[in-house]
């Protein structure tokens, strides 16, 4: 049996704000954007490379979720961005203008820095010791 996580649910305030951070500066593929009426939309985007896990991003809906935007892990870092080549990706980030949150760093893992989108998500790119 095998099983693996997915799609993994991003609060957003608007789809097309979304698609134009992950897809535009982080060069993620749009893999999905189907229209499901009433104003939503099935958004599906990862990064380029990629084969099981993918973001869906979900357009906030009401007051609790709206709170929830850039928040979904209480403040912590809460996705981390794998990379094979840490200094293309990080010159390529701070090219696109991506905000980040420090200088990056060496650690006994691997090659790390935390970057933020423009909803408030703390994101590390981290290219793994070894």
């Amino acid at each position: 049996m095998k099983q693996m996580i997915a799609r993994i649910a991003l609060v957003v305030p608007d789809y097309d704000e979304g698609i134009a951070f992950y897809c535009g500066k982080l060069g993620f593929e749009l893999l999905e954007d189907v229209d499901m009426g009433d104003g939503k939309r099935w958004v599906v985007l990862r990064p380029k490379g990629a084969t099981e896990t993918a973001l869906l991003l979900a357009k906030a809906d009401g007051e609790r979720q709206q709170a929830a935007i850039g928040n979904q892990t209480g403040g912590r870092v809460g996705f981390f961005l794998f990379t094979d080549d840490f200094a293309r990706d990080y010159e390529a980030m701070l090219a696109a203008g991506v905000t980040f949150l420090e200088q990056p760093r060496h650690e006994v893992y691997g090659s790390v820095v935390v970057f933020t989108d423009p909803f408030g998500n703390t994101w590390d790119l981290l290219q793994p010791a070894g």
